[in-house]
């Protein structure tokens, strides 16, 4: 069995919980268990604080574990990433208030700033020549300027509503972070196949959540023009229809092109375009 810590509670967790049922892995999840098996792989998920994720992974108490970007290289173990997981994705940044002038980081010199991050933000300000008081609070990072512990914070955003909402306005990105899969460096041969099996069904459906499948029906004579739009994984299906010079056209396509490239295919004659989901992808 290998093990895989988590984040116990919150969007990563949620987002991590629901790409391993993806995966096709079946486990019951409890608010008050802090560990669960699953009952169809040899997995047991492990429900920590999401800051004790990446020293549990290293010294072998888990095997695996999903963490934010930003939680692993602040405790200074980014050795431990295997592959970035696409969610929950946000950004580091420096914020001040709102009134306060402000030109470049080079106007934080000397002054006290407040955050959670202090290696990430002492190695991105000493990147930029600047020397500031860093003032290390474990939460409610947004209030320290509000009461004059600090001239300015970094702290995770995501959308910036909680910096609007506590008077303040973000200056600079300091570093961009998404959820990560880690794993101990000295995996056993048998609990590495286990990883690479985990590895496997979690981009197929990564893959499968990128893409969408496209099916259209195109005259023959736009058929060239089709198979150049939609190339497809090696080349698009094509089946011939009822009706004369007709031709219906399967292919999978990107889903941050598909607008672009469904004005493409009308424009070369395509018609009754279906556009469907795709549960798993493997290429």
């Amino acid at each position: 069995m290998i093990r895989l810590a988590i984040q116990k509670s919150g969007r990563l967790s949620e987002d991590s919980l629901s790409l391993i049922r993806e995966c096709g892995i079946s486990f019951v999840s409890s608010s008050y268990k802090l560990k669960t098996e699953a009952t169809n792989f040899p997995l047991e998920i492990l429900y920590l604080r999401d800051d004790d994720i990446p020293g549990y992974v290293q010294d072998g108490v888990a095997d695996l574990g999903v963490v934010g970007q930003n939680v692993l290289v602040e405790a200074g173990l980014p050795e431990l990433e295997v592959e970035p997981l696409g969610f929950s994705k946000c950004r580091l940044s420096l914020a001040v208030p709102r009134g306060e002038a402000y030109a470049s980081v080079a106007d934080l010199q000397g002054k006290n700033i407040a955050t959670s991050y202090p290696q990430i933000l002492g190695t991105y300000l000493a990147g930029h020549g600047v020397q500031a008081n860093l003032h290390t609070i474990s939460g409610s990072v947004e209030i320290a300027p509000s009461i004059g512990l600090a001239d300015a914070i970094c702290d995770i955003v995501s959308s910036g509503s909680t910096l609007l909402g506590n008077g303040l306005r973000e200056v600079e990105t300091v570093f961009r972070s998404e959820a990560v899969l880690i794993a101990n460096r000295s995996l056993s041969a048998e609990k590495q196949n286990l990883l690479e099996q985990l590895q496997f069904r979690m981009q197929a459906v990564r893959r499968a959540r990128r893409n969408k499948y496209i099916v259209l029906n195109a005259p023959v004579a736009s058929l060239d023009a089709v198979k150049a739009l939609l190339p497809g994984i090696k080349s698009p299906t094509v089946t011939p229809l009822a009706e004369q010079g007709w031709v219906s056209v399967q292919s999978v396509v990107n889903e941050d092109d598909f607008w672009h490239v469904t004005d493409q295919l009308k424009a070369v004659g395509a018609e009754g375009i279906l556009v469907l989901p795709i549960e798993k992808m493997i290429s």
